[in-house]
């Protein structure tokens, strides 16, 4: 092939679109260190504000930041080099402030209630989620190659889903838990990322079908009835999941992720009407009839009344809503707040409030902002790709994390009720880390196929200029 010779605007038109790899992994790199500096600082200010010195395992803890960050950072340059430089230092970051948090309540419950340390715990799961990740870069070359597995994945999904279910005993009053032996996991974590590839496939399928029938009704054009039978399945799968494992996040996110994804693929606005009446008529409907769901959105409506009577239900939400409210705009200053009040639950969904009332109303933006950034870069991505399967595919995915965010803080700060979901990357759990860093791994995948296509698409304007 002959050599194309670039001028010097065209040089700069192909590096203004698309920048190179190497420049993509020096500006990820960057970012990782700066990830890194920042949860060191973080682990060092809490040991001088809880115990008056550096912790003795500050050493220890920067060598393991160090790790997670350098590991997936040369497994993207040697197997996604092309990938969006900012999602795995936004993944690293959320990490490592969770793992600072949890750090910081140890000493809180260990006062209190005497219990045991889990910020090593969670570290442990961080590398195991972190050596997922890269074991997903290295096996999947292609993300096209999920499309293959559409049904069996959600084969999967709807056993993984339905699990829980069938064994004895709930936590804390729902059922999302699955016991072999002394071992433990939450498979609703997983689910949502199965269900995300199965949606992508199903809907490149039928799409056209989905998107071009139906009847116009009072200036809206409804789907037929006969396309209208997946969203009806999606449903009563959701409503199933409230009834049997009162489980109201994973409804919540199992049934919105299918409706974002349908609009997507469809763009037809009926879609996203019929599944918020869809979702309205079956949230009423297990509201009043499962007394679990009944009592979190009793205690949602009346978060003060447990302060006053016994009988009234937990008094989390309360709390927590105190906590927000003493942390103002700048925060107490980390370690110095009460967080361990709420309780058990200060450690998963409730963490946030640690964020509000230590940090203030600043590091909360701050966290919320990071989270967002990470699901902007999924659809950044999926407006970059060429292919239909993996546009939907990196929209599922930053609408499953965008949508978990959403119902864990907004039923901690009072906008909907309490779903006990664990806060991505941030609470301790071990199902949800690792669910997350396998979603990191097929964002960082999904955006190497797309930074490939803009750099394809550069160079043949170059040539054509």
């Amino acid at each position: 092939m002959d050599s194309v010779h670039l001028d010097g605007s065209d040089e700069h038109r192909v590096r203004a679109r698309g920048p190179s790899a190497a420049a993509r992994r020096g500006r990820e790199a960057l970012l990782l260190g700066l990830a890194v500096l920042i949860s060191c600082f973080g682990y060092v200010y809490t040991g001088l504000a809880t115990t008056g010195r550096v912790p003795d395992g500050f050493a220890g803890f920067a060598g393991a930041m160090g790790c997670l960050a350098l590991v997936p950072h040369l497994a993207a340059r040697r197997w996604a080099p092309y990938a969006d430089p900012l999602i795995l230092p936004l993944a690293v970051l959320l990490s490592g402030i969770g793992l600072v948090l949890l750090y910081r309540l140890d000493f809180s419950y260990a006062e209190r209630y005497s219990s045991d340390p889990t910020a090593a715990g969670q570290l442990m799961w961080t590398v195991i989620g972190v050596s997922l990740c890269v074991v997903v870069l290295i096996v999947l070359k292609d993300h096209r190659r999920l499309q293959r597995y559409i049904f069996l994945t959600m084969a999967v999904a709807l056993v993984l889903l339905m699990a829980p279910a069938f064994f004895p005993g709930d936590t804390y009053g729902a059922k999302r838990w699955i016991f072999i032996g002394s071992l433990s996991f939450q498979p609703g974590e997983f689910v949502k990322t199965m269900i995300a590839v199965f949606f992508a496939g199903y809907l490149v399928i039928h799409r056209d079908a989905l998107a071009l029938t139906g009847r116009k009704v009072l200036g809206v054009r409804l789907p037929p009835g006969r396309q209208l039978a997946p969203i009806l399945t999606v449903w009563v799968l959701s409503l199933l999941v409230l009834v049997f494992e009162r489980d109201l996040g994973t409804s919540l996110i199992f049934f919105g992720l299918f409706v974002v994804m349908l609009y997507t693929a469809t763009e037809r606005f009926s879609w996203v009407l019929c599944g918020v009446l869809m979702a309205a008529a079956g949230a009423v409907v297990v509201g009043s009839a499962e007394p679990h769901v009944k009592g979190r959105i009793d205690a949602w409506q009346h978060p003060f009344a447990a302060l006053h009577s016994q009988n009234a239900g937990s008094d989390q939400l309360a709390k927590a809503l105190f906590g927000f409210g003493s942390g103002g705009v700048t925060g107490t200053g980390l370690g110095t707040g009460h967080p361990d009040l709420i309780g058990f639950a200060g450690r998963s969904d409730f963490i946030l409030t640690t964020v509000g009332e230590e940090l203030g109303l600043a590091g909360t933006m701050v966290v919320l902002m990071l989270y967002a950034l990470l699901a902007q870069r999924g659809l950044s991505t999926a407006v970059a790709l060429r292919d239909p399967f993996g546009k939907l595919l990196a929209v599922g995915l930053s609408a499953a994390l965008a949508l978990q965010v959403f119902v864990v803080a907004g039923g901690v700060l009072g906008l909907i009720p309490l779903t006990g979901k664990a806060l991505p990357f941030l609470a301790k759990s071990g199902s949800s880390l690792v669910a997350n860093w396998l979603m990191v791994a097929l964002l960082i995948r999904i955006s190497d196929s797309a930074g490939r296509a803009r750099r394809g698409t550069d160079r043949v304007t170059a040539r054509r200029s």
